[in-house]
């Protein structure tokens, strides 16, 4: 595995970093949450939580994926 994927896979983002990413409100992104049409947040705390950015990326290379295939 190359050095910098591997860190990728591991590099936690803020819902505000995970926005800025997607172009999505925090409304949207909690909407697909909750539909589970969206990675899970990982808790780091009592009120902290995080979203693995490989899994973001991979979320929105489906989407695209999604767009080409119709």
């Amino acid at each position: 595995m190359e050095p910098n994927k591997e860190a990728d896979e591991i590099r936690f983002l803020s819902l505000a970093q995970v926005c800025e990413m997607t172009s999505l409100s925090r409304t949207q992104i909690n909407n697909y949450r909750n539909d589970g049409r969206f990675p899970k947040a990982v808790p780091l705390g009592m009120k902290r939580l995080a979203f693995v950015k490989s899994e973001v990326l991979d979320w929105m290379r489906q989407r695209v994926a999604d767009r080409i295939g119709k």
